[in-house]
């Protein structure tokens, strides 16, 4: 919960690094609460009715708020990998792109200091657990 929190307060930090945990702990908390609001929209009758649209009211709320800290998250993860920001666009091309981003995002960090800063590995204390 720490490092969705992190995010969250690193919204608008596009600069830097960030850890392969911080990104998965997000997308993993991310996908529960989308799972669960998608549910709810569609109890409360919130959903948008024409049975394309996936999110609901509350959905869409939640995917507006999260754009921004999802965006500057993948980039500093990015970084850590040694990669500009701007590679995020080849995400855009249609299967090969997501697969691309998937393999920098399951990446290690590249050792030592790099064009965006010291890697948070060696910078932060060992918090346990076997992600990294």
């Amino acid at each position: 919960m720490r490092e969705f929190l992190t995010v969250l307060r690193r919204f608008k930090d596009f600069s830097g690094r960030s850890r392969r945990r911080e990104y998965w702990i997000f997308f993993l908390i991310t996908s529960i609460t989308s799972l669960v609001l998608r549910v709810l929209d569609s109890v409360l009758g919130l959903d948008f009715g024409d049975g394309n649209i996936e999110y609901g009211v509350l959905g869409t709320i939640y995917l507006v708020i999260i754009f921004i800290p999802s965006l500057a998250l993948s980039v500093r993860r990015l970084h850590d990998t040694g990669r500009s920001g701007w590679y995020w666009l080849i995400g855009f091309i249609p299967l090969v792109g997501g697969l691309w981003i998937l393999a920098r995002n399951v990446s290690d960090s590249e050792p030592g200091t790099n064009n965006w800063g010291p890697n948070p590995k060696e910078t932060a204390p060992m918090q346990g657990g076997a992600w990294s």
